[in-house]
């Protein structure tokens, strides 16, 4: 693990040279790392910057594999449950319908938005930054994409969708005898899948790529 360097009180270099860490402010050297390599801010040991190598690759990769993912675990059933001779058969879809039906439709429209929608819209931009990294004619609404990801970023809550499913389980496994689904199963993958996206898709990478200075490091 590298350290960055923290600036002397001296002459300050060029802006576009000095790095500030997101936890505690610290303003130091933009640090300069090698592949897997990481640097870690010297007072709270925040992760500054991270270089993945083949990033974008592996990038493409996770969400091409997420959108593929995306139509299953939505609209598969993702439990069935047998009560008193009768069978119900559940999706995240049927359960937007089921709350906008049964008069919850601010309810509905928050988990449509918060599961469904803006999941989607963050998975669409990570794809159209990638794509559009080799190109610098793309690059400036590639910039802008990515910035409206980070605000998306705050209302996508799949894991919040994922728990409330598994308390609904533990309520109701009692109650009725209940099957799970394959949307189960590709709804966590597609949370997981989303996860290791993130992680692999270094902020600072794919800045730098997007930059006119950025040719060397967008793969």
């Amino acid at each position: 693990m590298e350290q960055a360097e923290k600036l002397t009180a001296g002459n300050l270099p060029p802006l576009k040279d000095l790095i500030a860490c997101h936890e505690c402010d610290l303003l130091m050297h933009h640090p300069h790392v090698g592949e897997e390599q990481k640097a870690c801010c010297p007072r709270c040991g925040y992760e500054l910057v991270v270089h993945r190598s083949h990033m974008r690759r592996r990038a493409l990769a996770l969400v091409l594999t997420a959108l593929l993912l995306y139509v299953p675990a939505n609209f598969l059933p993702i439990m069935s449950m047998d009560l008193l001779g009768q069978n119900a058969v559940d999706t995240v879809w049927s359960g937007v319908i089921g709350l906008y039906h049964s008069g919850m439709r601010g309810v509905a429209a928050v988990v449509f938005l918060c599961s469904m929608l803006v999941p989607l819209l963050k998975l669409l931009c990570q794809l159209f930054v990638l794509l559009a990294m080799p190109y610098a004619s793309l690059r400036p609404l590639a910039c802008r994409l990515y910035r409206i990801y980070h605000h998306l970023r705050e209302w996508g809550m799949l894991e919040v969708y994922l728990f409330g499913i598994l308390v609904s389980i533990v309520k109701l496994i009692d109650l009725a005898e209940l099957h799970l689904g394959v949307g189960m199963a590709c709804f966590i993958a597609l949370m997981m899948t989303q996860v290791w996206l993130e992680v692999t898709m270094s902020p600072h990478q794919v800045w730098e790529a997007l930059s006119e200075e950025g040719e060397d490091a967008r793969n």
